[in-house]
């Protein structure tokens, strides 16, 4: 069950590329991010009240999910659209994949029972190479402009693996899907400010219906079920396992684009895919000695 979750995650978030792309053809990147999580939020509070999902129960929740929802939603959202305004979209992913590294790091200090091993340290890193070869030739800094959203990036990236880390520390009692919206509710605030700040007024953008669907899918299927399988499958593996999802959808959106869009994949793609591929296979599906001995295998299965 958790592999097939893992798999789908890497699905939805690598198909969420595209749908960013078509819907920027229409929108500027703050108001579309901010109507996304708004539409989320939207379908999500009914859900959790007419199933009567758990909420925090004190405030000591209430701050950490108000923390963790600015951290994942705001900070990092906001960091990596107004990035792509100045820096290739293959940069932004390669500095995204970051994520994984602040994982592992943040993983050691805040969850005792998740250590950093010389395996973890390599596979993470031959993983974010990975992204790296695969979009080479977008690798540059041309301005300042574009060393600040490097800067942004890498902020946004730290930012949701320190948000992944803290709620599996101290959220585990919180159903994914209050979980979710909860953050989303406190994140909202601060990307619907800078969005009426940079946009202007909504309601004078160009809303067609290819924009519109981009936004419903992101909404129902980029945020809504990939967030609630998310943290479904983050109290269930360890953190770095969760997190290596980002080395994968970067892949998966280079190959969806080549299938959809008719974009040309980067020969180096192949050399690429491998080393992230690796990557995967040493920390997500990988044996760990007391399963060998077993006989067990140590898998998300």
């Amino acid at each position: 069950m958790k592999v097939a979750v893992w798999i789908i995650l890497c699905l939805i978030w690598g198909s969420t590329w595209i749908f960013i792309k078509i819907g920027l053809a229409d929108l500027p990147p703050i108001t579309f991010s901010a109507a996304r999580f708004l539409l989320a939020v939207v379908i999500l509070a009914p859900v959790v009240i007419r199933w009567n999902l758990p909420l925090p129960k004190n405030s000591s929740e209430w701050k950490l999910i108000a923390f963790t929802g600015i951290l994942q939603f705001a900070v990092n959202y906001s960091a990596v659209f107004w990035s792509e305004q100045y820096i290739s979209s293959g940069l932004a992913a390669v500095l995204q994949a970051t994520i994984t590294v602040f994982g592992l790091l943040l993983a050691w200090i805040f969850l005792p029972s998740e250590r950093i091993t010389r395996l973890k340290i390599f596979a993470v890193l031959i993983g974010v190479a990975g992204v790296a070869v695969i979009f080479v030739d977008q690798l540059r800094v041309n301005d300042l402009r574009a060393f600040a959203g490097c800067v942004a990036i890498v902020i946004g990236a730290y930012a949701a693996a320190q948000a992944s880390i803290l709620v599996k520390a101290k959220a585990g009692s919180i159903h994914p899907a209050a979980l979710v919206m909860s953050q989303m509710a406190f994140g909202l605030p601060v990307i619907i400010t800078y969005a009426l700040l940079a946009d202007g007024n909504p309601l004078a953008l160009n809303w067609t219906p290819r924009a519109i669907v981009c936004v419903v899918y992101l909404s129902l299927v980029g945020t809504i079920a990939a967030f609630w399988l998310y943290y479904w499958l983050l109290s269930r593996i360890e953190s770095t396992r969760a997190m290596m999802i980002s080395l994968v959808t970067p892949l998966i959106a280079v190959i969806i684009g080549n299938l959809v869009l008719g974009e040309t994949l980067p020969p180096q793609t192949i050399a690429g895919g491998f080393l992230i591929l690796t990557s995967i296979g040493l920390i997500v599906f990988r044996k760990n000695a007391k399963a060998v001995q077993r006989g067990d295998a140590e898998t998300l299965s």
